[in-house]
């Protein structure tokens, strides 16, 4: 069974902090002890000024800057959504499994085991994410072929009314990680079990539906588009056409997303038993798989609503989820309170402090190596923008977060392959 490692904390001890809005609903954010940027606040202030947000918008303590809609945000809504409130990578999300190996039985250079990691899963980016890019397969493997069998019929289907989605990565991207801050990760428990964790979504094809239907809203809202306090905060509404497309794109790519670390992790798992020179292991039946840029008809305080979640976990009273750290952190398997005024949600990672762009000009190749000393990872300039420094701190991020979820493990990665 699997028990907290810290004490838990009773959700009527809420830690949240309320912002009121000029003409708008309350605001709810988990944000103490943790940067708040301003301009995630006034985004989010923005977002709240909509005429049907459902109560009030609730923050989480990793949240930052995102386009249009604040990532790190639930946003509830009534009769409409918003489809830069779940964002382009949909479906984003982490999937954690547990093995029968320990730390003890790890080589003492885990540089063999990193390469073969990258040699299961395509990553990064190149010819523009084309049909050559190195993040796509090449030649689709059979397993891979097997899993798009049962996504393809609908896709087809959105194909047909949005000939544009055709125009993505959709079957060679299906079992791929993608760029940025993506990753797979060799991980110890707090008692030296190994784990392995990864992150990712529903790649080129999730990416061009969200780019579309955000598109799409503004459209359908012609002249009313003038009256929002940002055009990326178009909104779909319940009974239009565009609405009831944009749900089952939406579904599909969650779906394609779910199925695609599935399919990572198999191909992960099995080319590390076949070819590495670890011990024979096996996995447990601790697994966790959760989204975390997704919508979905949920019901709260009686009634049945729309939640987006842009960068937040559902953290239901027994949930597992996964709160990930930076390159050179520790990470969190947690089970959720199912805190009412959260909407029964917590953070889905640690969340930046600075942007990519300002990363790279502010820390250097030296201070990298020094942030992910003992974990087996790129040291270059390439990643830079995903060094540990750019993050929040995880713990503070945990910590203010006390009243919606409960660690029930604490992970260290020890080996790191970004996209």
């Amino acid at each position: 069974m699997l028990t907290a490692i810290f004490p838990k904390e009773s959700p009527m001890q809420s830690l949240y902090q309320t912002l009121t809005v000029e003409n708008g609903a309350p605001i709810k954010a988990w944000v103490k002890g943790v940067p708040f940027d301003p301009a995630a606040e006034q985004q989010l202030r923005n977002t709240a000024q909509l005429p049907f947000i459902y109560k009030w918008v609730a923050v989480m303590p990793d949240v930052h800057v995102g386009k249009g809609a604040t990532v790190g945000s639930v946003v509830p809504t009534l009769g409409a959504i918003i489809p830069a409130a779940v964002g382009v990578d949909i479906g984003c999300g982490m999937m954690a499994v547990q093995t029968s190996l320990t730390a003890e039985q790890l080589p003492d250079n885990l540089f063999g085991v990193r390469t073969l990691m990258e040699k299961a899963v395509p990553h990064g980016r190149t010819h523009n994410g084309g049909k050559n890019d190195r993040g796509s397969w090449q030649n689709v493997p059979h397993s891979v072929d097997q899993a798009w069998q049962g996504l393809e019929q609908k896709y087809k289907h959105l194909v047909h009314k949005y000939p544009a989605i055709g125009q993505a990565n959709s079957r060679n991207h299906l079992g791929t990680l993608g760029t940025g801050n993506h990753f797979i990760e060799m991980c110890l428990d707090e008692e030296n079990r190994v784990w392995f964790m990864l992150h990712s979504g529903s790649r080129g094809v999730g990416n061009r539906i969200g780019t579309l239907f955000i598109e799409l809203a503004r459209k359908d809202m012609g002249r009313l588009l003038g009256t929002l306090p940002d055009r990326d905060l178009a909104y779909l509404k319940e009974g239009t056409t565009y609405f009831d497309d944009y749900v089952e794109a939406v579904t599909w790519a969650q779906d394609f997303a779910r199925t695609n670390r599935q399919l990572m992790m198999r191909n992960l798992v099995e080319i590390l038993q076949k070819e590495s020179n670890l011990p024979a292991f096996q996995l447990t039946d601790v697994a966790v798989n959760c989204h975390h840029n997704y919508a979905s008809r949920e019901q709260h305080f009686g009634q049945d609503v729309w939640i987006t979640r842009k960068g937040a976990v559902r953290a239901g009273k027994g949930e597992l989820g996964i709160i990930p750290g930076s390159m050179g952190a520790r990470s969190f398997i947690v089970r959720g309170l199912g805190n009412p005024h959260s909407f029964e949600t917590c953070s889905h990672g640690a969340g930046r402090v600075c942007s990519r762009t300002e990363a790279k000009k502010r820390w250097r190749v030296e201070d990298h190596i020094k942030a992910t000393e003992g974990v087996e990872c790129r040291k270059d300039e390439s990643v830079i923008d995903e060094t540990p420094m750019a993050y929040k701190s995880i713990g503070d991020v945990i910590n203010a977060q006390k009243d919606l979820i409960e660690v029930v493990h604490v992970l260290k990665q020890v080996v790191c392959v970004k996209g």
